[in-house]
């Protein structure tokens, strides 16, 4: 097996994500290509697409959300993620069980105890069936068939066991944050099929490879993929990793050369170049982790030089403010001052 350092297993990853150069492909294409995008809070999406393609505008993603044709949801590892409104339909039911692994946890069984969960699902249709209906008037309703239970934690129950997208208008660009309010609104999936996990992992092996079986299923969410992984070998490029563990690729999937040049990119929060892979040491070091993600499920936006997390940003008072994790060269900084230049215009839009 061909060896790869982590400089090559990283020069793959800005490749396939678009970061190595921008691309000049229709945000749909590009949504689909990365087959999700994080979108925990709406700007950030929007950030990640400027990042990632030429001459991107608002309104390139927002025309995609009004018409239906993207679409917001929980989806991978069980949280909000844009994607392609057909990805949505064919993909959702092959990420169901992370989603209800999700729902069987503590913080939810502590509030359905003695409550039969096909019965709660049966009342979450009926009070969708009728059409878009806001979140706080589905634990509103909930809370009167269920008194005496947080009809809150009842909703957000429902929403991780049925495949539910949000309006268009708290999925766009707007505040920064979450949103106070979000409607929800029931939506078709198709039956399950048993290639599509197969197309899953092919799929994010084109974005995010060469990669693990850990790192797949670190994205996804899914576990005990071995059996599957196995069974896809003899189709599939094997490399190995820097600390000797096995690499699965794409046969025809590029390689760039380690010492392309990689320009400064500011990432997004929760961007998914970051939380593609289990060892996320091809684009940020051990060390620097937790300073990412200080907790409380928060992942920072991210200043990338020369491939590699150097520090996290802000946008505050209208100004990006960085934390250095470590000196940049004057080189460095002139750049990662012009990326931000280049990006002050778009952060600003109302």
């Amino acid at each position: 097996m061909t060896a790869l350092s982590r400089r090559a297993l990283n020069r793959a990853l800005l490749q396939r994500q678009f970061l190595l150069e921008r691309t000049g492909l229709p945000a749909l294409e590009v949504i689909g290509h990365l087959v999700a995008v994080q979108a925990q809070e709406p700007n950030w999406p929007y950030v990640g697409l400027w990042t990632r393609i030429r001459d991107f505008t608002h309104a390139d993603l927002t025309t995609l959300l009004t018409q239906g044709r993207v679409v917001r949801s929980g989806f991978l590892r069980s949280t909000m993620h844009l994607t392609a409104a057909d990805d949505f339909r064919r993909l959702r039911p092959v990420l169901q069980p992370v989603l209800d692994r999700t729902a069987d946890s503590a913080h939810f069984r502590r509030n359905n105890a003695g409550l039969d969960t096909e019965t709660l699902l049966a009342e979450g249709h009926a009070l969708l069936q009728t059409g878009p209906l806001p979140r706080r008037d589905l634990a509103r309703h909930l809370a009167t068939l269920h008194p005496g239970r947080d009809s809150r934690i009842l909703a957000g129950e429902i929403e991780l066991r049925t495949p539910l997208i949000h309006d268009p208008a708290t999925a766009s660009w707007g505040g920064w944050g979450t949103r106070s309010s979000v409607t929800v609104t029931a939506a078709a999936t198709d039956a399950l099929h048993p290639g599509t996990l197969r197309d899953l992992i092919l799929r994010y092996l084109a974005a995010f490879g060469p990669a693990t079986v850990a790192d797949i299923q670190a994205w996804c969410g899914l576990t005990r993929l071995d059996q599957i992984m196995s069974e896809m070998g003899a189709d599939l490029r094997h490399y190995a990793g820097p600390d000797g563990r096995r690499l699965l690729d794409l046969p025809d999937a590029p390689l760039p050369d380690p010492d392309t040049p990689a320009p400064v990119r500011l990432l997004p929060a929760y961007d998914n170049a970051l939380l593609g892979h289990a060892d996320r040491s091809r684009i940020i070091a051990e060390a620097d982790r937790k300073q990412v993600a200080p907790g409380q499920a928060r992942v920072l936006p991210t200043l990338v030089v020369d491939g590699y997390v150097r520090g996290t940003w802000s946008f505050t008072a209208g100004e990006v403010r960085l934390t250095l994790f470590r000196p940049l060269s004057a080189t460095e900084q002139h750049a990662v001052d012009h990326e931000i230049n280049q990006l002050l215009p778009f952060l600003s839009h109302r």
